[in-house]
């Protein structure tokens, strides 16, 4: 899915209920396409739980300060953060990166809105195309 020449790919997993908020995040960014196998340690998760957290502050931060606390190079959260910005999930302004939104319901009514835009913009173009063909 193209989110304002933004890619995201929603993938269906099963979902197991868990207490472990960690899990249901994982699961979350999973189903969002986020997380691939390549990532061993996690990092793209653990960027993607930091900007969760300063979101819900409504507080940016900066590469550096990620790379900081996670103990990676900014090289590597860079790529991540790069990856979360392609995706229309992390926005990069001049105090830092945030989310796109305070919280993550919010965010994923977010996706589904220009989901739906989307594909009203593909039916449109179908129907458009049908009639040519006639």
């Amino acid at each position: 899915m193209v989110l304002m020449g933004k890619k995201l790919t929603i993938i269906k997993i099963r979902k197991i209920h868990s207490p472990n908020v960690n899990q249901e995040l994982q699961w979350l960014g999973n189903s969002l396409g986020l997380f691939n196998l390549r990532d061993k340690d996690s990092s793209c998760f653990r960027v993607f739980i930091t900007l969760v957290r300063r979101a819900r502050q409504n507080k940016h931060v900066s590469s550096d300060d990620i790379a900081e606390k996670l103990s990676l190079s900014r090289g590597t959260v860079v790529h991540h953060l790069t990856k979360l910005m392609d995706s229309g999930i992390v926005l990069r302004e001049r105090e830092g990166y945030i989310l796109r939104e305070s919280n993550l319901q919010n965010l994923v009514r977010d996706l589904q809105r220009d989901m739906e835009g989307m594909f009203t913009e593909l039916n449109e173009v179908a129907r458009e195309v049908d009639e040519k063909l006639g």
